[in-house]
C-alpha cells in the first residue's frame, strides 16, 4: 500500500472522528421537551477526541509531505 494513500485514509479517519465529536458538542443541551430525555455530554472527552483529530490531521499532513519529498528526491535521482 502506498504511503499517500494511508496519509489520506488517516485523514478521513480523523474527520469522521471531528465530526462525531463537534456533532456531540453542538447538540448537547438541545431540546428535548418533545421525548423527555436529556442528553448528557461529557464535555472532556469530547475536547479529547478533538484534540485527538487535530494531532491526526498534523501527523498525517506531515506523512503526506514527507511522501511528496521523498517521491520528488526520487525524480531529482533518475533525472
Amino acid at each position: 500500500m502506498d504511503v499517500s494513500s494511508i496519509a489520506l485514509q488517516g485523514l478521513q479517519q480523523a474527520n469522521i472522528q471531528l465530526e462525531a465529536a463537534a456533532t456531540a458538542i453542538a447538540t448537547a443541551g438541545a431540546d428535548s421537551s418533545s421525548t423527555g430525555n436529556v442528553d448528557v455530554v461529557d464535555l472532556s472527552a469530547e475536547m479529547v477526541a478533538l484534540m485527538s483529530a487535530q494531532n491526526a490531521f498534523s501527523v498525517n499532513l506531515a506523512t503526506l509531505k514527507t511522501a511528496d519529498q521523498m517521491q520528488q528526491s526520487l525524480v531529482n535521482v533518475k533525472g
